[in-house]
């Protein structure tokens, strides 16, 4: 069974920082890209980052310089490292995969978690 699961959300005061972990089981991550998703209530989810499958990355605008998405192919897992979190980073995150390379559109993604909820309040 295919399978995505993320972990390392939780409730973190403005400046803080959290690690993301998204664990696949059933398939061989080498032949994957990873996208993290982000959907606060009432928006749309969108793209956060991603990294193809030889390792290849990509940020929207928002976060970049803040976060930093990572993969350990031998442990099926990709990482999102969250620094200098804000307020309007508040979502559930989600991690998704797609053969090969990098999407932002979630529709182009074959396999979602079921999200991490990530708060960022004082």
């Amino acid at each position: 069974q295919l399978q995505l699961v993320e972990s390392g959300g939780g409730l973190v005061q403005p400046g803080g920082s959290l690690r993301l972990s998204c664990v696949a089981s059933g398939f061989n991550l080498d032949y994957y890209a990873i996208g993290w998703f982000r959907q606060a209530p009432g928006k749309e989810r969108e793209g956060v980052s991603c990294i193809g499958n030889r390792g290849g990355t990509n940020y929207a605008d928002n976060v970049k310089g803040r976060f930093t998405i990572s993969r350990d192919n031998g442990k099926n897992t990709v990482y999102l490292q969250m620094n200098s979190l804000k307020p309007e980073d508040t979502a559930v995150y989600y991690c998704a995969a797609r053969s090969y390379s990098c999407s932002g559109y979630p529709g182009n993604y074959d396999y979602w978690g079921q999200g991490t909820q990530v708060t960022v309040s004082s």
